[in-house]
């Protein structure tokens, strides 16, 4: 079997070639991209004050409608009205989940599957003014998530239900508003009909809203599609397609322009063509551009491009937008697995669900961003959105960063898994749903995959092969430049599900890559990805993604921790509650702790030992198997790995043998307690990179060596710490926007006077904050502790805990106190900027 794909490219139009690319400098940049002039006349003629709204497309057609919200937890039929009273409201800006705000209890309906948080419904509410230079113009709304089964009113007017919460839609405001006066948008957010989800869904506005503005001749909404059909290093084809929309009762004749940039300003490449579009039509025309000497795109060399499409008539720029785009080719084989650029790249792949720990589902940019550095850090190369078209923002970072992605839509399809999920809609909605995230995603470099399911009830029937069959055509209707796989569980033999499996270009199997050599005979065209895999199977199957071509990789179940399916990857001591899956009553237990990375960003040994797998930048690392406190012993999951630590401090086990792991990229390791040598082994492939000393716990110092020739060299160390005595602050970002929305996130250690982190400390810890910033939300990644994740104090666990900061809307000084008792209060000042 043999594929090959184009290259498609990044597609935000919203957004430039960085996060936050919207300084003075940069939009200097862009007026003179747009011909100084003309670009000047565009400005003025769409650029309107929209209160606090912001542009992020540098050009006005494109405003941030986030802000100055009304919200109120509950039912207000009335709330659709202009006359209604929302003074009582709570004023807040969005992205805004309120299940994360709520108190975790066994009795809420979401149940363990979704954390047992509370649901319910919603409205919001924003009073904006249309100025009258909107007259003859287009009004839209986008709102990119709402979760789930909202209805949006105008004026009182309903504009239309969106049931499915994770796809992006619009609506046209343009008959409805009050020129030169004030408008109200009312949103009602209903996500009471539960249970509709099998993790957490989080529930509201979750995503960003924008206004568009355009005239009556214009860019089509994800009207741009980029793809390079033809990659080499000396030149690329670059296809630009442009569907231009005509809504005047006159034919206009106009010309697309299209340039292309580097992101450092260079023009390298551009093209015009005139079009003729008659009355109330639409028209996509295509330009074919050459680019000498690309910068191909690569998760090393996340390289990208913008192109800048105008429309124009009688040299005035009636419409023009910004897509970004990477040059790079896809290839899929039997022989040579998957090829990015000719070369080919064996998947380390993760599979993530989208909510961002103690912040719930709410989808910050910065949030979303720091979810793929920690994704990129951890070795992982790919990512799967698994079960669900995620945020923008996280396929922006993926671009930017370099994090290959298989971009998901659906975890059901006609038949349900729970009684109020994607299934009630499915009939109705799936095209709809499918539509908007192809022609929404994929202009973006990072998306090497779509995925059409996972785990369907049905697939074993004639009828999942019939839907499988009108999904894939959907697909390609709107992209023919990747691969369609979906994610297979199979409980029998695979053969009887072939008939599915081979309607897919890739096929996709849930915990069963074992079956693949054995597959490969029976149906040597198969091109195989393990959608899913269990954590501790990483050896094997990294084994089978190496040795195998038409293996292009694996996605391990989970490469972050998140909330809802509460107990996967959970261990237990015997005597407790048995039992291996999330629909079981694991409470307090609200997440799933199956993740390489947990809810406050620390990487768990697992981590480490599979980036060791598949990666050369880290060769030893050294952790400890938690001692059971006998006689009970420690009982594993499906999901889990035996719980495994960063500590050398077991007070109560002392002369009691302590298990040590060591994971090593070379040929032996040695281990050293206080200076003493207590042994040698090997750790090649053949022992899986991995060394178990079995030692006699004392306090002290333990280290492990890596050795090279008999010489050593590398360490890795483990010190037993004192009491806490010390609150330890490490902030990422010390330095944050003053947009009312940009984060900081501020580790807590709990340490002893040297410094060691105290690593059995749960102190209990209060946040206190001053200046313009908000606590967003405190972590301390222990999914059996259900304190509210929005608040200003929490316990530490396995010494340490986290706190987000949020700015406000004011340039300053956001000083945080942490006070614990009997421990020295400690301060951090995080610096708020304004926007250049």
């Amino acid at each position: 079997m043999d594929q090959i794909f184009g290259t498609p490219a990044v597609g935000r139009r919203s957004r430039g070639l960085y996060r936050n690319n919207f300084t003075k400098n940069n939009a200097q940049n862009n007026i003179s991209l747009y011909h100084g002039i003309l670009m000047v006349m565009f400005l003025l003629l769409v650029n309107c004050t929209l209160g606090n709204a912001q542009s992020k497309d540098n050009g006005g057609r494109k405003q941030l409608f986030d802000y100055n919200w009304k919200f109120l937890l509950g039912d207000e039929a009335l709330a659709r009205s202009n006359d209604f009273n929302d003074s009582g409201w709570r004023s807040l800006d969005l992205p805004h989940d309120w299940s994360i705000e709520g108190k975790i209890n066994p009795n809420n309906p979401t149940g363990g599957g979704g954390g047992y948080f509370p649901a319910g419904t919603g409205w919001y509410r924003k009073t904006f003014n249309s100025p009258s230079e909107w007259k003859g113009k287009k009004v839209s709304i986008y709102f990119e998530g709402v979760y789930m089964n909202s209805e949006v009113f105008i004026n009182g007017k309903s504009l239309g239900v969106y049931p499915y919460g994770y796809s992006s839609f619009s609506y046209d405001l343009t008959p409805y508003l009050n020129f030169g006066k004030e408008n109200v948008i009312a949103v009602r957010v209903d996500n009471s009909q539960q249970m509709n989800s099998r993790w957490y869904s989080g529930s509201g506005i979750y995503r960003h809203v924008w206004l568009n503005i355009t005239g009556t001749v214009h860019i089509e909404h994800w009207g741009v599609s980029i793809s390079t059909p033809a990659v080499s290093s000396k030149k690329a084809t670059v296809l630009v397609k442009t569907k231009v929309k005509n809504e005047t009762a006159s034919a206009q004749s106009v010309v697309v322009k299209t340039l292309l940039w580097t992101k450092s300003s260079k023009n390298v490449g551009d093209g015009q063509m005139k079009v003729e579009l008659p009355a109330n039509s639409d028209k996509e025309i295509t330009q074919t551009i050459q680019v000498s000497a690309p910068k191909l795109w690569t998760p090393e060399t996340p390289h990208l491009y913008q192109a800048q499409i105008q429309v124009v008539k009688d040299k005035k720029v009636l419409d023009g937008t910004k897509t970004n785009f990477g040059i790079r080719s896809l290839k899929f084989t039997t022989e040579h697995g998957f090829q990015l650029n000719g070369k080919t790249v064996k998947i380390n792949g993760g599979c993530v669900h989208h909510d961002n720990g103690c912040l719930g589902a709410a989808a910050f940019d910065r949030a979303e961003e720091r979810k793929v550095e920690l994704l990129k850090a951890g070795g992982f190369n790919a990512v799967r959105t698994s079960h669900n078209p995620p945020s923008e923002a996280f396929l922006d970072a993926c671009d930017r960063l370099g994090l290959l992605v298989m971009d998901e839509s659906f975890d059901c399809w006609k038949t349900g898994k729970n009684t109020n999920d994607y299934a009630k809609y499915f009939g109705l909605w799936w095209k709809k749903d499918l539509q908007s995230m192809i022609l929404r995603d994929r202009n973006h470099p990072s998306i090497v995959m779509w995925s059409i399911g996972n785990e369907i009830v049905e697939r074993g029937k004639p009828e999942a092969v019939e839907t499988a069959k009108m999904l894939l055509q959907e697909v390609k209707k709107i992209d023919t430049t990747r691969p369609v796989t979906s994610a297979v569980v199979n409980l029998g033999k695979w053969e009887n599900l072939d008939p599915l499996i081979n309607v897919h270009d890739v096929a996709g199997y849930n915990y069963n890559l074992h079956t693949a050599p054995e597959d490969h005979k029976r149906v040597p065209s198969r091109i195989i990805v393990q959608t899913e895999s269990y954590p501790k199977d990483a050896f094997a199957n990294w084994k089978l993604v190496q040795e195998n071509n038409y293996v292009i990789g694996d996605f391990v179940w989970t490469a972050m921790d998140y909330l809802g399916e509460s107990g996967i990857g959970r261990w237990y001591y015997s005597g407790d509650t048995p039992g291996e899956h999330w629909e079981n009553n694991f409470f307090p237990w609200h997440g799933a702790y199956c993740g390489d990375i947990d809810l406050t960003g620390w990487r768990k040994p697992i981590s480490h030992y599979r980036s060791m797998l598949y990666n050369d930048n880290e060769k030893l690392y050294m952790a400890v198997r938690e001692p059971a406190p006998e006689p009970l012993e420690i009982k594993e999951t499906w999901w889990s790995v035996y719980p495994t630590w960063e500590s050398w401090t077991w007070p109560g086990f002392e002369g009691r043998t302590v298990k040590v792991e060591v994971y090593s990229k070379y040929p032996k390791v040695r281990l050293y307690l206080n200076e003493k040598l207590i042994g040698e082994q090997a750790t090649t492939r053949e022992q899986q990179f991995k060394a178990t000393f079995q030692v006699p716990y004392a306090a002290g110092l333990i280290k492990a060596v890596g050795v090279e020739d008999n010489k050593e060299t590398g360490s890795a160390i483990l010190e037993t710490a004192g009491e806490a005595a010390k609150i330890k602050l490490t902030a990422d970002r010390k330095e944050i926007l003053a947009n009312g929305q940009d984060l900081s996130y501020i580790t807590v250690g709990l340490t002893d006077k040297e410094g060691t982190v105290q690593p059995n400390a749960t102190n209990r810890l209060h946040f206190k904050i001053e200046g313009p910033g908000v606590i967003a939300g405190v972590d301390n990644a222990d999914l059996k502790d259900f304190e509210q994740y929005v608040g200003n104090t929490r316990k530490a666990w396995k010494g340490k805990a986290l706190v987000v900061i949020k700015s406000k809307h004011e340039a300053g000084d956001i000083k945080l106190t942490v006070t614990s008792p009997d421990l020295p209060a400690q301060i951090l000042t995080i610096k708020t900027v304004e926007q250049e």
